[in-house]
C-alpha cells in the first residue's frame, strides 16, 4: 500500500528557502585567524584544530579565499585529490558538531512566522476539535473502520475490504489526491482526513491487486460521503463521550492555558463546528464543571468556514440544555451559547476587530485563512505533527546527515570543474551518496511521504500555507503557559538562493554557492 499510496495522493511543493543546516568549519578556506561567523561555538582560531591536509599552520600562509577555485598540487592526481577533499570535509563535519547540537530546537516552542507581541493582545478565540481538545490515533482508527464497513454494507463494495486496518502514520497532512487526472486536486488539510487518506489507498490497493476497473471520481465520492456519515451522523461524538479518557488528550494543561489568561484580563471566546453537548462533555472533562464562566462568547455549529465568509446566516440562542431559543439576537451575552451565526455579525455584536484578537485553530483553510487575510485578526495554527517533527530533527542520526548531505551538495558545486573519465566517476559516486542521504533523512519522517513541513529543500504545500495564514504555530495550545503574556515572538531570517552565499552552511563549508564573478569569465 505504501507504493501505492505514492502513486494516489501527490506531494506539493515549490521554490522557497532552505534549511539552514548547522554550520561546519572548513578551516582550508578561510585566512588563518577568522572564525566562524555568528556562531559562538564553533568560533576557534585556526589553531584550536590538529593541523591536516589543506589545513594551515598558525604562522603558515593563509589558504585560499572563500569562493576561489580549488586546485590541486602541481603534478597531483585528480581523483586522489578529490577524495582527499572529500574525507577532509567528512571528517570536520563529524569532529566539528558538537554533543549538544541535537538537543537544539525545544517541542514545547512557539514559532513565529510574523513578529507579534501578546501584549497587544486582548482577546483569545479559540476553535475545539485539535486545538482545545486533542486526540489519540485511536479515534482514527474507529473512523477508519467504521468508514470501511459502510463502504462494504451500505455502498456494495467488496467484502475483502474488511482485511484492511488503519495504519498510523502512513499519510501526512497537506497531500494531493489526484480526483480527475490533473484539472481536479483534492487538498487534505486538516487532521480528520488522516483515516481519509488512508482508506482511499486501501481501497485503491485492493481494486489494483484484484484487476478491478474504477473510476477515481467515484470512488473519492464514495470514499468522502462514508467518512462525512461518521462525522454527521453523529457516531464519532458518541464514541468520545462514552470514554474520554481513552481519546482526550493533554486536558489538565488546557485550564491552566485559559484560567492564566483570565486571570490576566483577557477576553475569551470559542467558535467550534461541533455540537454544544459534546463541547460541553469535553470542556467539563477537561476544564471543570463551570468552564462556561471562562468564556465571554460560545459558538457552537458555526459551520466554518462559511461561519466568515457568508452574511446569511443570524445567530440562534441555546439554553442551558441545548434547546434552540427564538428570539432575535441584539446582543452576543456573556456566558450564553448561541448556534450557527456569521463573523459579520460577531464584529459588528462585539467590536472584537484587528490585531487584538488571536485566533487559534488547526486547520489552516476553515479556521485562519479568512481571517488573516480578510479581517486582520491575528492567527495560530496548531499542529500537533511539530512535537514528533522537531524529535526527529533532534536526532544525531538527521543532524549529522543533514549537515553531511549540506557538505557534500556544496562540494559537489564545487568540484563539477574536474570532468575528466576518473573525476566524473567519482563525482557520480557523491550524486549517488547524496541521493541516499536525502531519501534516509526524508524517510525519518515519514517512509512514503517524507515530512510534513519540507520535501527535500522545498517547503511542501502545506508548509507554504501555514506561513501564509499563521502568525505563530506551535504544536498544543499549552505552549503558551511556556511563555509571559506579554511575549514578543520575532521570526528569524532565512535565506533566499540569491543570499545564500552569505549564510554560515556556505561559508563555513567553504563551498560558495556561486562562484564570485570574475571566476566566471571563462564561462562567459
Amino acid at each position: 500500500m505504501a507504493a501505492l499510496g505514492m502513486a494516489a495522493l501527490r506531494r506539493g511543493s515549490g521554490a522557497a528557502p532552505r534549511l539552514l543546516a548547522v554550520a561546519v568549519s572548513c578551516q582550508s578556506c578561510r585566512p588563518k585567524t577568522s572564525q566562524c561567523p555568528g556562531d559562538g561555538s564553533h568560533g576557534q582560531p585556526r589553531d584550536h584544530h590538529p593541523a591536516g591536509p589543506g589545513r594551515a599552520r598558525r604562522g603558515a600562509e593563509p589558504g585560499p579565499a572563500v569562493g576561489s577555485q580549488p586546485v590541486p598540487a602541481e603534478g597531483a592526481d585528480i581523483k586522489t585529490y578529490l577524495w582527499a577533499r572529500y574525507h577532509e570535509m567528512k571528517k570536520l563535519v563529524y569532529d566539528l558538531l558538537p554533543p549538544g547540537v541535537c538537543n537544539l530546537l525545544n517541542p514545547a516552542a512557539i514559532y513565529a512566522n510574523n513578529e507579534i507581541s501578546l501584549g497587544d493582545v486582548e482577546i483569545y478565540g479559540f476553535d475545539y476539535d485539535y486545538t482545545l481538545a486533542q486526540y489519540s490515533n485511536l479515534l482514527h482508527s474507529m473512523i477508519f473502520n467504521t468508514a470501511r464497513d459502510i463502504l462494504i454494507e451500505q455502498f456494495k463494495y467488496p467484502e475483502g475490504l474488511a482485511k484492511y486496518d488503519y495504519i498510523p502514520g502512513f499519510a501526512i497532512r497537506g497531500l494531493h489526491y489526484d480526483v480527475q487526472k490533473g484539472p481536479s486536486l483534492k487538498q487534505f488539510m486538516d487532521i480528520f482526513s488522516l483515516p481519509e487518506m488512508t482508506l482511499l489507498s486501501s481501497v485503491i490497493d485492493y481494486f489494483i491487486t484484484h484487476g478491478i476497473e474504477f473510476d477515481q471520481v467515484h470512488l473519492y465520492k464514495d470514499i468522502s460521503d462514508a467518512i462525512r456519515d461518521v462525522h454527521v451522523k453523529g457516531v464519532m461524538y458518541k464514541w468520545i463521550e462514552k470514554d474520554m479518557e481513552q481519546y482526550i488528550l493533554h486536558g489538565d494543561e488546557i485550564y491552566a492555558v485559559l484560567n492564566r489568561l483570565v486571570n490576566h484580563k483577557k477576553k475569551l471566546f470559542l467558535i467550534t463546528n461541533s455540537p454544544f453537548s459534546f463541547v460541553d462533555k469535553g470542556m467539563k472533562h477537561m476544564v471543570g464543571k463551570n468552564w462556561r464562566d471562562l468564556f465571554d462568547m460560545v459558538i457552537v455549529q458555526a459551520d466554518k468556514p462559511n461561519f466568515f465568509t457568508d452574511r446569511r446566516k443570524p445567530f440562534r440562542k441555546l439554553d442551558d440544555n441545548g434547546s434552540l431559543q427564538w428570539d432575535k439576537i441584539n446582543q452576543l451575552e456573556k456566558g450564553k451559547i448561541y448556534k450557527e451565526g456569521n463573523l459579520f455579525d460577531f464584529l459588528r455584536l462585539t467590536g472584537w476587530r484587528g490585531s487584538k484578537v488571536l485566533y487559534f485553530g488547526d486547520h489552516l483553510y476553515s479556521d485562519l485563512a479568512d481571517l488573516m487575510l480578510r479581517h486582520g485578526w491575528r492567527t495560530g495554527a496548531i499542529v500537533p505533527e511539530l512535537e514528533t517533527e522537531i524529535r526527529i530533527i533532534n536526532t544525531e542520526q538527521y543532524m549529522h546527515s543533514l549537515t553531511w548531505q549540506q557538505a557534500l551538495t556544496g562540494l559537489l558545486e564545487r568540484m563539477q570543474m574536474y570532468q575528466d573519465a576518473e573525476s566524473k566517476q567519482v563525482l557520480l559516486e557523491w550524486m549517488k551518496e547524496r541521493q541516499e542521504i536525502r531519501s534516509l533523512t526524508k524517510n525519518l519522517f515519514n517512509p512514503q511521504f517524507g515530512s510534513i513541513f519540507r520535501t527535500f529543500h522545498n517547503p511542501t504545500y502545506f508548509s507554504r500555507r501555514l506561513v501564509r495564514f499563521s502568525d505563530i504555530y506551535m504544536a498544543s495550545i499549552s505552549c503558551l503557559l511556556n511563555y509571559d503574556v506579554n511575549f514578543t515572538f520575532y521570526p528569524r531570517r532565512t535565506p533566499l538562493q540569491h543570499e545564500a552565499p552569505l549564510w554560515m552552511d556556505q561559508l563555513c563549508t567553504g563551498c560558495m554557492k556561486t562562484p564570485f564573478l570574475e571566476e566566471m569569465v571563462h564561462i562567459r
